[in-house]
């Protein structure tokens, strides 16, 4: 019997300010390994990929903004045998406001609004989707992503 092997996580983080601009670096920045992992720049998956860390980078930059603060990306490449899908990208977003949580269906936006679809896109994009308590302050908000070989 042949023995089963798991790969191990492949794992990229870098910190970025909480401002506009440092959402749209890590917007960049995803892209940017995922291309370096393998998928094609203008596959399905770096789009989803790229939009899913936009919107988690901006509410950080946005909402999980404390002056002084950075948040964190953190891409995490997990394949194996034991994983029901092929691969997942599990995309983390850090912040240092522990107290706003976004919420899974938090409301209707106001028709023209610039904003307050983003957790739909998320909700759609996203296998599925969470927050959790960062230690020793903040707050994590994931995604997982399954990843198509495209």
């Amino acid at each position: 019997m042949k023995p089963e092997i798991t790969l191990p996580a492949t794992t990229f983080t870098q910190q970025f300010s909480s401002t506009p601009r440092g959402a749209r670096l890590a917007r960049m920045s995803a892209v940017r390994q995922l291309v370096a992992w393998g998928w094609p720049h203008d596959s399905e998956t770096c789009g989803n990929a790229a939009l899913l860390v936009a919107e988690l980078a901006a509410n950080a930059a946005r909402h999980g903004r404390v002056p002084g603060r950075d948040f964190r990306l953190c891409l995490t490449l997990v394949t194996g045998p034991d994983r029901p899908d092929p691969a997942v990208l599990r995309i983390d977003v850090s912040d240092a406001r522990g107290e706003k949580v976004p919420v899974r269906g938090g409301g209707e936006a106001e028709p023209g609004a610039e904003c307050g679809r983003g957790l739909l896109l998320v909700d759609a994009l996203a296998t599925r989707w969470g927050t959790e308590p960062r230690d020793p302050v903040g707050k994590t908000v994931w995604a997982e992503l399954s990843l198509a070989c495209d």
